[in-house]
C-alpha cells in the first residue's frame, strides 16, 4: 500500500495511515475485531474474505503494530489475532466512520447503531478536542504546518497561521 503514496505526500499524517488502514478488507477486519473476533477463521467466515487476501491484511496489521498474532494452540500451531493498544486506539475512527455512513441514511434503512451500553439509547459521536471539549468544526480547527514539516506542507499550509483574538479578549 506504501506504493500508492505520491512522492510529495509522504510526510503527511493521512496519507502514511491510508497507506496502513486505508483498504477496505483492512477497516473491515479491524471491525470485526473490535466487536470480539480474533480468529483468522472468524474473519473469514464473517467477512467472506478468501485466504489469501486475508493473509495479507493480518500480515500489514501485525507488522504496523496494530494487531499481535498470538499463539493459541499446538499441534497444528493455530493463532489468534489481538487488538495492541495502538490498534484499539483507532476504534473512534471506526465509529465516526460507521456515523457518517449512517447519517446518510434514514434511521430506518441503518443496519447498525451506536448505543450506549447502560440506557440503550442511540448516541451521536463528535470529534472534540481533548484539552478543550470543543468539537473540531472547520470554522475553528484547521490543519497547519507542524515541526517536522518540509517545504511542500509549508507552502500547502502557509495561509493557516493561528488567527490572533480580537484587543481585549
Amino acid at each position: 500500500m506504501a506504493g500508492k503514496i505520491r512522492l510529495e505526500d509522504r510526510e503527511c499524517p493521512l496519507s502514511a495511515t491510508l497507506g496502513v488502514v486505508g483498504e477496505w478488507w483492512t477497516l473491515l477486519i479491524l471491525h470485526d475485531a473490535f466487536d470480539g473476533y480474533t480468529r483468522f477463521e472468524q474473519f473469514q467466515e464473517n467477512l467472506k474474505i478468501s485466504s489469501s487476501i486475508l493473509t495479507s491484511r493480518l500480515r500489514t496489521l501485525t507488522a504496523n503494530g496494530l494487531l499481535e498474532r498470538r499463539r493459541y494452540q499446538t499441534h497444528p500451531d493455530r493463532y489468534e489475532y489481538v487488538l495492541t493498544e495502538l490498534g484499539r486506539s483507532l476504534r473512534p475512527v471506526i465509529v465516526t466512520l460507521a456515523a457518517w455512513g449512517n447519517s446518510r441514511l434514514r434511521p430506518e434503512q441503518r443496519s447498525m447503531i451506536l448505543v450506549d451500553r447502560e440506557t440503550g439509547a442511540e448516541v451521536e459521536p463528535v470529534v472534540v478536542d481533548r484539552s478543550t471539549g470543543r468539537e473540531l468544526d472547520p470554522e475553528n480547527f484547521v490543519f497547519a504546518a507542524g515541526p517536522a514539516a518540509g517545504e511542500v506542507m509549508r507552502t500547502r499550509y502557509a495561509d493557516a497561521a493561528p488567527q490572533q483574538p480580537p484587543p481585549g479578549r
